[in-house]
């Protein structure tokens, strides 16, 4: 039995909509179907897609690490957090 949800869940755009090479929107991470179809879907699905947009944006983001070449800084002084 799905429980029910008392609160429509928001679409999780942000005003990017481009897409990438794959086909995900850079903003949100979602596929053109996920996008199209966003209010027909239930609850479960659209916490689902979410989830899966969510796990994108971090592969995306490990990817972007792998490829992007780490500066040595002679001194040692650690990174900025607000770069």
């Amino acid at each position: 039995m799905e429980q029910l949800e008392f609160f429509n869940i928001p679409s999780p755009c942000i005003g990017v909509c481009t897409t990438d090479e794959r086909g995900y929107c850079k903003g949100c991470m979602r596929k053109r179907e996920e996008r199209f179809n966003w209010l027909n879907f239930t609850p479960r699905e659209q916490k689902h897609i979410i989830h899966l947009c969510r796990q994108r944006y971090r592969r995306k983001m490990a990817k972007n690490q792998i490829n992007k070449p780490q500066e040595e800084d002679p001194n040692g002084a650690q990174d900025s957090l607000f770069d």
